[in-house]
Parts: structure tokens; C-alpha cells; sequence
């Protein structure tokens, strides 16, 4: 049963209505897609180019030098300067046969994934020995720290024998080390620490043959100095118990010398004492016998002029002395004492 309308439009088909501006939008769309397309495809070849710019290429610093090893045998030398005494050195080593030297520093082209490239610095390097034991001529024993200066001077002999600064630093102090020890052996403890002029003269003996043996390695130390010279622990304590044993025998001596010089102060004191309260005492003795004479001419003089007048003064002073103190006395009244007491 199906539901028939009779007023009802037969259906249409279904049209796209065409305008410009679909077409237009269609165009504009794959445009989009291959230009990003274009970009990446852009963008990836410069990828590319860098990566193989890499790979082709090296920088040489201004404080650098360099050796390009192929299969790790040195096949270039990069060095700051060209010199005919390192051309000659590379050429004549048997080691470095076919090695080409190049100066100068910036930008230089490898084989990629063939040639590698190792770079060192042309600046002074700095090794820091440990301190150190060393036995002198007088055989005495001294800690000894001293440091180096040095450089890599041939790239291309430091590349096949030290590859590393550490391999070259254990070198050069196994070196250093054993031709220090030649040179301390032939001096005296005060001399390497009294004699700056020795010790000087010393080390430049230690860098030239230093330098003598490990010039094959491309190396050069350019200064050797000594930073510090010590006494060994057990020694520094016997020297100190010897200075403070020593010191305190110079004390006792010091403390003895001191009593003596001060019992013999006071020994002569006491004597000049002496002497001066004798002679004190003399002239005393003198001045007062001498007043008792002057007194006794006076008294003498003063009687013989008025004899009463002076037995009256006489006999007040006596009464003076004998009553000061409230004192009782028994008297004869008719005694010469008792004259003027009552008047007789």
C-alpha cells in the first residue's frame, strides 16, 4: 500500500550550482600544496647542503692548531706558522712520512666519513706537579712542589705519540721528575733554599734537557719553577724539638748570666753603700765634735763673761729636763740645786 499525492511535483535531480568562485577556490588550494611543497623540498636540500658543508669542512681557531688523520694515520698538519725548521722536522721523521703542513688558521676542507680532525691549543699549558720527596747531596730530604710551563710545538708528532694532554702530562713529569732528581743530587739542602742564583741556573739545566727528550714527542716546556720547598713532617719535628731544646738552653744561660750580673749590681751596691753611710758617718762625727767644740768654746766664753748669770741658766735648763714629765724628786733644800727653788 503506498500513499499516492496527487498534486504533488515530480522530483528534480540534484545540480551544483557552478560559479567562479568555486572554480577559482579549487585553483587557489593546489597552489597551496605545492608551494609548501616546494618549501619543504627548499628547506631540505639546504639541510642537506649544511650537513654536507659540515662534513666537508673544519674551523681552525686563532688559538688553535690542527692535524687531519685518515684512518688515524696524520695525513695534514694545520699550524699557526710555516716554518722551514717544521717542514724539515715533519719531513725528515719517518713516523710523519707524506704528512702536508698547511699555516694559517679559518676554514679548510676533509674527506667526510674518511678524515677526522684533532685540534690542540697553541697557548702555554700549565702542569702542577704533586709535591714531592727529594733527597739532596748532604742527604737530606726535602718536599719539593714545583710546576711547568710548555706547549705542543709539532702537532703532528704530539698527535701519533700523546693523542691527550694527559698522556703528554704523565710524560713530562716522569721526565721532569728524573732529571729534577739528577740536579738535586749534586746540591745541599741550604743551597736550594739559601741560593736563589743556583736554583735558577738549576732549573734552566732541568728545562734544556727536559726539552732534549721530549722534543721526538712534539713538545717544548717553555719555563720550569719551584713553588714551594718544605722539610718532611718526621723532620720538621726533630728540627723543632732540636730549636726548642737549643732555645732553652740559651734561656738557662741567659737567666744564669742575668743573676750573676745582678748579684754582682747588687754587690757593688751594697759596697758603695757602705762606703758612703762610713763616710756619712765620719763626716757626721767630724761635724759633730766640731760643734761640741764650738758649743763648749761658747759655753766657756758665755761663762767666764757673767759665771752667775750662766750657773742660773744652767740650773733652769736642768729643771726643765727633770720636771717635764711631771716627776717627783727628794732634794736637800740647802743643796745647790734646790737654791733657786726656794729662793735661798
Amino acid at each position: 500500500m503506498s500513499i499516492f499525492d496527487p498534486n504533488a511535483q515530480p522530483a528534480q535531480p540534484v545540480r551544483r550550482r557552478f560559479s567562479l568562485r568555486n572554480l577559482f577556490s579549487g585553483i587557489n588550494t593546489g597552489k597551496v600544496t605545492r608551494t609548501a611543497n616546494a618549501a619543504l623540498i627548499i628547506v631540505a636540500c639546504l639541510v642537506l647542503v649544511v650537513v654536507a658543508f659540515n662534513l666537508c669542512t673544519f674551523q681552525v681557531g686563532m688559538t688553535e692548531q690542527a692535524v687531519v688523520t685518515r684512518f688515524g694515520k696524520v695525513v695534514k698538519a694545520i699550524i699557526p706558522d710555516k716554518t722551514a725548521a717544521m717542514a724539515q722536522a715533519i719531513s725528515q721523521d719517518p713516523r710523519l712520512q707524506g704528512v702536508t703542513v698547511m699555516e694559517g688558521h679559518g676554514l679548510f676542507f676533509k674527506t667526510p666519513f674518511i678524515e677526522s680532525v684533532e685540534r690542540y691549543l697553541t697557548t702555554l699549558l700549565t702542569y702542577d706537579t704533586e709535591p714531592r720527596e727529594v733527597t739532596t747531596k748532604d742527604k737530606k730530604k726535602l718536599i719539593l712542589d714545583n710546576f711547568a710551563q710548555w706547549k705542543i710545538s709539532n702537532p703532528a708528532l704530539f698527535s701519533i705519540s700523546m693523542k691527550t694532554e694527559g698522556n703528554a702530562h704523565t710524560r713530562l713529569d716522569d721526565i721532569m721528575y728524573s732529571k729534577l732528581n739528577e740536579e738535586l743530587g749534586r746540591a745541599e739542602a741550604h743551597t736550594l733554599i739559601a741560593d736563589k742564583t743556583y736554583v735558577m741556573s738549576m732549573l734552566q739545566s732541568v728545562t734544556d734537557k727536559t726539552n732534549s727528550e721530549i722534543a721526538q714527542y712534539g713538545m717544548e716546556v717553555i719555563d720550569i719553577r719551584i713553588k714551594r720547598t718544605d722539610l718532611p713532617t718526621e723532620n720538621s719535628r726533630n728540627i723543632y724539638d732540636r730549636m726548642k731544646t737549643e732555645r732553652e738552653r740559651q734561656a738557662k744561660q741567659y737567666r744564669s748570666e742575668g743573676q750573676e750580673e745582678s748579684q754582682k749590681i747588687k754587690s757593688d751596691a751594697e759596697r758603695q753603700a757602705a762606703v758612703i753611710e762610713a763616710e756619712a758617718y765620719a763626716q757626721a762625727e767630724k761635724i759633730k765634735g766640731e760643734g761640741d767644740a764650738e758649743a763648749a768654746r761658747i759655753y766657756a766664753e758665755a761663762y767666764s763673761r757673767n759665771p752667775g748669770f750662766y750657773q742660773f741658766y744652767r740650773t733652769l735648763e736642768v729643771y726643765k729636763e727633770a720636771f717635764a714629765h711631771n716627776t717627783k724628786i727628794l732634794i736637800d733644800p740647802d743643796s745647790d740645786f734646790a737654791r733657786y727653788l726656794f729662793g735661798k
